[in-house]
């Protein structure tokens, strides 16, 4: 199977690219996604091997780094966990609701690719990120993108 691209948003002042690369071998379990939309990929489609753009969401809107997937979807601990804020009591651990994945930071983009650069990139005018009302924390992105906002950086 080919490997995929994937974009990831995350709030940095909740977890940022420098957190991912702090982490114990720069590997993070990527939990807490209360989508079904985004759960669907989490659980169906992303794969060991595949690489992320890292998005910065909130205050810099920009993508800053590229991450590797290292263990595909799998039940996301947090809704078990009483004391998450992620805790689903409707989740069943025998058919659970909502998966993570677990990321391994690869390295930093040369620059930060804002929101504004894309959005004047032709190449990147079908990108999901730049749909209207476009809000997935996790989504798809074709290798032309992919390899788009890589020259963009």
């Amino acid at each position: 199977m080919a490997r995929r691209y994937w974009l990831i948003k995350t709030d940095p002042d909740t977890f940022s690219w420098d957190d991912l690369v702090r982490s114990p071998d720069a590997t993070t379990a990527w939990d807490g996604v209360r989508n079904y939309q985004a759960r669907n990929f989490l659980r169906d489609d992303v794969r060991i091997g595949d690489l992320v753009l890292l998005y910065h969401s909130q205050s810099e809107k920009a993508a800053v780094g590229i991450a590797r997937v290292v263990r595909a979807g799998y039940p996301d601990p947090t809704q078990f966990d009483p004391r998450s804020e992620g805790r689903d009591p409707g989740s069943d651990p025998a058919d659970p609701r909502w998966y993570a994945i677990d990321l391994r930071a690869e390295r930093p983009l040369r620059s930060p690719v804002t929101l504004d650069a894309m959005r004047r990139e032709p190449a990147l005018a079908g990108m999901t990120l730049l749909r209207r009302g476009s809000r997935l924390s996790v989504q798809p992105v074709e290798p032309a993108e992919y390899r788009a906002v890589l020259k963009l950086a």
